[in-house]
C-alpha cells in the first residue's frame, strides 16, 4: 500500500508540475508576442512621423542600426525600399494581408510561421500620408522553437521537479502511513486518526470482541476436553497426518512413558503390534490388537481420521490385565452383536433390493416377501432379547413382583413352542403341580420359553421334552428334560454366555439369537434362584431351576 499511495502522490505531483510549466510558458510567451507586437505598431508610427521629413534616405539611416525589418511599398504594390533585401529584386507586395489592409483601413497587421525555422514573423503596415504604405518586420522564436532550443534545459528542470515532487511524495507518503502502521490493533476504539477509518475500527473492535467469545469458548471446551480426557484410566494419543503426537493424556503417559506433542509415534513404542496397528490406521483402517509391557496386559485400539488425502490416527489403549475372561466375553459380545444384527439386515436389504430393482421375477415376490418377513422376525427377535437381557442387567425390573404360579407359566411356554415341536416332529408334556413363587411374571415365562425352545430345536425327529413343576421343601423346582443330541464336556461351562453357541451351523439353521440361556441366568439371579445344567453327548440335557422360597 506504502508504493502504491508513493506512486500515487508522485504521479498527481508531476502532473501537475508539467501541466503548470506548459501553461505558465504559454502564458508568458503569448505575453511576450503581444508586447512585440505593440513595440512593432509603435515604431512604425515613429517612422511615419519622421519620413515627411527625410523620406527614403532617413529610412536608409535607420534600417541599417535597427534589427528589425523596413520595407516601403508604394500604392501599386512596388518595393521601393527594404532594409533587408534588394528592393528592386522583391516581387510586388499589394497580395500581403498585411499591405492590402493598410491601404484599405490605414493599417495592417499579419504572423507568417516558418516551420523549418522554428520561427514567427509579425508584420505590421501603416499608409502614409502620400498613399506610401511602411512596414516593419521582426522575427522571433516561435513556441515550438523555444521548445527545440532549450530541450536541455526543460529536461533538467523536469527532472529536478520530479526529484523534489519524489522527495515530496516520499514525505506525504510516510505521513499519511505512519498513522496506519501505528494503529493499536488491541483497542480499535482508542486510535486517534483519520475520521474515515471509524466504520473500519468499529467493526475490527466488534470482530476482535466476538473472536474473543470464541477463543474463550474455544479454550473453556478445550479445557472441558482436557479434564476429561486426563481423568480417563484409558491412554489417548492422538497422531497427526505427519504420524507425530498432537495430544496425549496423562495415562499415555503410565502406558508409554513421557510422552511429549511433536514426537513420532515410533518413539512411543517398539512392540511390533502397536507399530502394526498404528500404521494400519494412517493406511486408513481400524486396527485392534493387545500388547505386553511388563506385568501388564494392555488392549489398543487405533481408528482412523480422514484427511485432506492421508490419515490422521487416534489411539485408545485399555489395561485388560485384571478384566480376563469378562473382558473377552465382552469383547465377542461386541462383535456377535454386530454380526446377529448384520446378517439379517443384509439378507432384508439383500431382498429388498433385488425387489427394488425389479431382478425379480412376478413369480418370485412372495417367496421374497416371506424371506423378508422371516428375517425381520429374527431381527425383532434378537433385539427383544437384547432389551430384556439389558433390563435385566440393569434390575429395571426389580418393583414388578408378584405371586405367580409356575406351573401355569409352563403350560403357557410349552404351548407357544407346541406348533414348533410338531412340525418338528417332537412330543412335548408338562407335569407337575401348582407351585406359587415371588416373581416377574413376564421374565419367568421367557426363561421357561427358552429352556423349552432349545430342547425342542435341539432334539431328535421322534423325540420328546418334558416339563415339570414341583416343590420341593420350601421352594420350587422346574425342570426341562429333551432327548436331544445333547451337549460335549467343553462346552458346559460357556452355555450360557451371551451368543455362544455349541453348534454354529445348527444355530444359523434354526434361526436361535445365542442370547436364550443368558436370559435364563440372569433371570434366575433376578429371582435369586439357581440353574443346575445336567448333559450327555448324544442322550439329552435336563436344565433344572430351583427356587428358594415358595409361597
Amino acid at each position: 500500500m506504502k508504493k502504491r499511495i508513493f506512486l500515487s502522490i508522485l504521479a498527481v505531483s508531476a502532473s501537475i508540475l508539467v501541466v503548470t510549466s506548459a501553461l505558465i510558458v504559454f502564458a508568458l510567451y503569448k505575453d511576450y508576442e503581444k508586447e512585440r507586437k505593440q513595440e512593432l505598431a509603435s515604431e512604425c508610427m515613429y517612422l511615419a512621423e519622421a519620413f515627411g521629413d527625410n523620406g527614403i534616405a532617413y529610412l536608409k539611416s535607420v534600417g541599417r542600426k535597427s534589427p528589425n525589418r523596413i520595407t516601403l511599398i508604394d500604392s501599386g504594390g512596388t518595393v521601393l525600399y527594404d532594409s533587408f533585401a534588394d528592393a528592386a529584386s522583391l516581387d510586388n507586395h499589394l497580395d500581403r494581408p498585411e499591405v492590402a489592409a493598410a491601404i484599405k483601413n490605414g493599417s495592417g497587421e499579419a504572423t507568417r510561421q516558418s516551420a523549418t525555422r522554428g520561427e514567427n514573423t509579425y508584420y505590421y503596415a501603416m499608409r502614409l500620408d502620400n498613399g506610401y504604405v511602411l512596414r516593419i518586420a521582426v522575427s522571433t522564436k516561435s513556441m515550438l522553437g523555444i521548445v527545440r532550443n532549450t530541450a536541455g534545459v526543460i529536461a533538467l528542470i523536469l527532472l529536478l521537479a520530479v526529484a523534489v515532487a519524489a522527495a515530496i511524495s516520499n514525505l506525504l507518503t510516510k505521513a499519511v502511513v505512519k498513522p496506519l502502521n501505528n494503529l493499536n490493533l488491541d483497542e480499535p476504539l482508542l486510535n486517534d486518526t483519520y475520521g474515515e477509518l471509524s466504520p473500519l475500527l468499529l467493526r475490527m473492535d466488534r470482530q476482535k470482541k466476538k473472536i474473543g467469545e470464541q477463543l474463550a469458548e474455544i479454550e473453556t471446551k478445550q479445557a472441558q476436553i482436557n479434564t476429561i480426557a486426563g481423568s480417563m484410566p484409558q491412554a489417548l494419543v492422538i497422531f497427526g497426518v505427519n504420524k507425530r503426537v498432537l495430544y496425549a493424556n496423562e495415562s499415555a503417559g503410565a502406558l508409554f512413558g513421557a510422552v511429549k506433542a511433536g514426537i513420532g509415534y515410533l518413539e512411543l513404542c517398539r512392540d511390533t503390534g502397536y507399530i502394526q496397528a498404528v500404521e494400519t490406521a494412517f493406511g486408513g483402517y481400524a486396527a485392534d490388537v493387545k500388547i505386553e509391557t511388563g506385568a501388564k496386559t494392555y488392549r489398543l485400539s487405533v481408528n482412523p481420521v480422514k484427511g485432506d488425502k492421508t490419515y490422521a490416527a487416534v489411539l485408545f489403549a485399555s489395561d485388560v490385565t485384571q478384566e480376563g475372561v469378562n473382558e473377552k466375553i465382552r469383547r465377542e459380545f461386541s462383535a456377535n452383536v454386530s454380526h446377529e444384527l448384520k446378517t439379517p439386515l443384509t439378507s432384508i436389504m439383500g431382498y429388498a433390493e433385488i425387489m427394488h430393482n425389479g431382478i425379480a421375477r412376478q413369480e418370485d415376490y412372495p417367496r421374497l416377501a416371506g424371506q423378508i418377513y422371516g428375517e425381520s422376525k429374527r431381527l425383532l427377535a434378537l433385539i427383544e432379547d437384547i432389551i430384556k437381557l439389558s433390563q435385566l442387567d440393569e434390575g429395571e425390573m426389580q418393583g414388578a413382583f408378584a405371586p405367580v404360579d409356575l406351573l401355569a407359566v409352563a403350560r403357557k411356554a410349552a404351548d407357544s413352542c407346541r406348533k414348533k415341536a410338531e412340525a418338528n416332529d417332537v412330543q412335548l408334556a408338562v407335569a407337575g403341580e401348582t407351585c406359587i413363587v415371588s416373581g416377574i411374571e413376564g421374565t419367568l415365562f421367557e426363561m421357561i420359553f427358552n429352556l423349552c425352545d432349545n430342547a425342542v430345536t435341539y432334539n431328535k425327529p421322534g423325540g420328546s421334552v418334558e416339563v415339570s413343576v414341583e416343590k420341593s421343601g420350601n421352594g420350587a423346582v422346574v425342570s426341562v428334560r429333551d432327548t436331544g443330541i445333547g451337549i460335549a464336556p467343553e462346552h458346559l461351562d460357556r452355555v450360557f454366555e451371551r451368543f455362544y453357541r455349541v453348534d454354529k451351523s445348527r444355530s444359523k439353521e434354526t434361526g436361535g439369537t445365542g442370547l436364550g440361556l443368558s436370559i435364563v441366568k440372569h433371570g434366575a439371579l433376578l429371582h435369586h434362584a439357581r440353574v443346575d445344567l445336567a448333559s450327555r453327548l448324544g442322550e439329552g440335557t435336563t436344565v433344572t431351576l430351583v427356587f428358594g422360597n415358595a409361597l
